[in-house]
């Protein structure tokens, strides 16, 4: 099994930026692409970004492309999601996930989540 945790969440103004981490544990060989979504109130789960591996690749929301930047550090087990020029409509629990898979969008293909944590963006 893998265990994610993330940390880094809180309350910033709008245009404030916050860093997210999710630190994988366990049977982590197991794991390949990594990726962050979100669940707003009242919402459904939706995807931010994902990140293969080797990090050499990733991909964005439309939502949040050129303000939020993922990145990962294989030597510490751990996945970033640094996110700039926040907006309230980013107000929501972010999800760390895992996958085995190389590059996914698709909540299903992850195989293991953490249990989030909250962001909130005043305006």
């Amino acid at each position: 099994q893998v265990q994610l945790v993330e940390s880094g969440g809180g309350l910033v103004q709008a245009g404030g930026s916050l860093r997210l981490s999710c630190a994988a544990s366990g049977r982590t060989f197991s794991i390949s692409g990594m990726g962050w979504f979100r669940q707003a109130p009242g919402k459904e789960r939706e995807f931010v970004a994902t990140i293969t591996r080797s990090g050499a690749s990733t991909y964005y929301a439309d939502s949040v492309k050129g303000r939020f930047t993922i990145s990962r550090d294989n030597a510490k087990n751990t996945v970033y999601l640094q996110m700039n020029s926040l907006k309230p409509e980013d107000t929501a629990v972010y999800y760390c996930a895992a996958t085995s898979g190389s590059f996914e969008i698709v909540a299903g293909r992850y195989n293991y989540w953490g249990r989030g944590t909250q962001v909130t963006v005043s305006s």
